[in-house]
């Protein structure tokens, strides 16, 4: 050795001994949050010690615990990746692992996060009413745009067959004119009457986005939606999954391991086949449940 090197090491709580509030199981009232937790960098500890904080300080209030899902922000990626799945090694939060992250963009986050920051105390009041009336103005101009019609005219058809396009032969809602990838705002404001009160970049910005990727947008809603109704389908604490018949033996394993709190989490497990999720389901709405000792856990 030619000389010292630097270096860290530190013991991890198993991720999956956490609850999606990042409480521990084991121990009621601890909450754990950042490298503890398996994971590496300092925006993930600071997005879980965020959590862990709000949700130590509900408990000592008597109020109802906060959990982000998956769809409302990267943090709940994050933090469910690691109650359900664990991490064998440092945990990086990436876009890839979001399978909702065209509804988790940087454009968006004031109306993914806001009600929910002003609900925990957490957004000043003068902030908050000035995001209400940024929501109020983008979803006026999506709906003033969905009424609007663009009827065929020289003008017009002049620029369309500009950019190689065919003319208009019937009128066209404006919301679908601005779907078309050379329309933005500003062009489609030449060929319509414009907006009562001008409206700031923030605002136009959401309105072209949320235009002209609405179809995939509701797409990726409509998965959110079937996904809510798993999510609202609670598992009992502390299952004993080794009385289920038909259960496949490395499910049965990991979903003994990781005790996952609803049917959706259950169904993000490793090995855990849909065919494990719907025996779950049966054996759950019969209320056929054995528990176990959670000293025998």
């Amino acid at each position: 050795m030619m000389r010292p090197g630097y270096a860290i090491e530190y013991d991890v709580v198993a991720p999956y001994q956490l609850k999606p509030t990042l409480e521990t199981k084991l121990i009621k009232n601890l909450y754990t949050a950042g490298q503890t937790n398996g994971t590496s960098g300092y925006e993930e500890a600071a997005g879980q010690g965020i959590v862990a904080g709000i949700n130590a300080g509900r408990r000592a209030l008597g109020q109802e615990p906060f959990v982000l899902k998956r769809n409302e922000a990267y943090i709940g990626v994050m933090i469910d990746d690691l109650v359900t799945k664990g991490t064998k090694e440092p945990y990086r939060l990436l876009t890839s692992r979001a399978e909702y992250r065209l509804l988790l963009r940087n454009d968006n986050a004031d109306m993914r996060l806001t009600e929910k920051g002003h609900d925990l105390g957490l957004i000043s009041e003068d902030r908050y009413q000035s995001f209400l009336a940024k929501k109020d103005a983008v979803e006026s101009e999506l709906d003033r745009l969905n009424r609007i019609r663009i009827k065929p005219s020289d003008k017009v058809n002049e620029f369309i067959q500009a950019h190689g396009d065919k003319p208009l032969q019937d009128g066209v809602i404006a919301a679908v004119f601005l779907r078309r990838p050379y329309v933005d705002y500003q062009t489609l404001m030449e060929f319509i009457e414009a907006p009562a009160e001008p409206l700031n970049h923030r605002v136009i910005e959401q309105v072209e986005i949320r235009t002209k990727y609405a179809g995939y947008i509701a797409k990726a809603e409509a998965n959110v939606e079937k996904m809510k109704k798993m999510e609202e389908k609670q598992i009992p604490d502390r299952i004993d999954y080794a009385v289920i018949d038909g259960i496949a033996t490395e499910a049965r394993q990991k979903l003994a391991k990781i005790q996952p709190q609803t049917i959706a989490q259950a169904s993000r497990i490793s090995g855990v086949n849909p065919s494990d999720i719907a025996i779950l389901s049966v054996y759950i709405q019969q209320g056929r449940i054995a528990k176990i000792d959670v000293q025998g856990a």
